[in-house]
């Protein structure tokens, strides 16, 4: 008897890939999609993802990276 896949959890976040000017990259970085949608479209998810660098840099005693590009993580 065959196994009935699953359906995927559909999570409260969407998941986006930076590239930051320095060439670095960073993957499957989340943001609630409570942010997103509207007539903003991605911007409120650079915002956020700007957010989380900066507690990042300033925990770790640096100046962040500058976001070059985000793109939606592939599923």
């Amino acid at each position: 008897m065959a196994r009935k896949k699953s359906k995927p959890v559909e999570s409260g976040y969407t998941l986006f890939d930076v590239l930051y000017e320095d060439g670095s990259r960073s993957s499957n970085r989340r943001v609630p999609r409570s942010l997103l949608g509207g007539l903003d479209g991605d911007e409120p998810a650079r915002k956020a993802i700007e957010e989380q660098d900066n507690a990042i840099a300033e925990k770790a005693g640096r100046s962040r990276i500058p976001i070059k590009k985000i793109t939606h993580s592939p599923t």
